[in-house]
Order: C-alpha cells, then structure tokens, then sequence
C-alpha cells in the first residue's frame, strides 16, 4: 500500500491525503475545499483504477484557475503511480 499527502497549488484545499493498493484508489481525503464536492469525489473515485480516475478528471478547470481539487488529485496520482 501506498500513501501520500499531496500539496495541492491553486485550489481551496490544501492537501489531499491518498491511499493506493497497487493500481486502485483505495482512499481519498481533501483538506479544505468545497467540503460536499470533496467528499463527493472521494466517495466516486475509491475503487477506481488509477489511470481511469486521471482519464476522467485531468484538465478539470475551477473558475479559471488552470486546475481544480479533481485536477490536483490526478496530479498527486501521477506522482505516485510512476
């Protein structure tokens, strides 16, 4: 099992806590942020194989800012993921 607490840049959450079990998204938590929305993600993407959480959420823009809380995470899994 892997686990890491990813410095977000450019969202209102500050960090987000991951727990991966090979390939899977085992367990997300956002620190800050838009706390339903957050918790919402989280929930969707556990069990979820990696490559298809960064598939879907990559690139996801939040008030013209150039990334966003989903954004950040496929970030922080591409970290961990290679």
């Amino acid at each position: 099992m892997k686990k890491i607490a990813y410095k977000t840049r450019g969202t209102c959450a500050s960090r987000i806590d991951i727990e991966l079990e090979g390939d899977t998204v085992k367990k997300v938590t956002f620190v800050g942020g838009c706390n339903g929305n957050t918790q919402g993600i989280s929930k969707l993407v556990e069990g979820m194989k990696v490559s298809d959480v960064i598939e879907k959420l990559e690139g996801i823009n939040c008030g013209g800012r150039g990334t966003s809380c989903p954004d950040q995470l496929t970030k922080a899994l591409k970290m961990m993921h290679n």
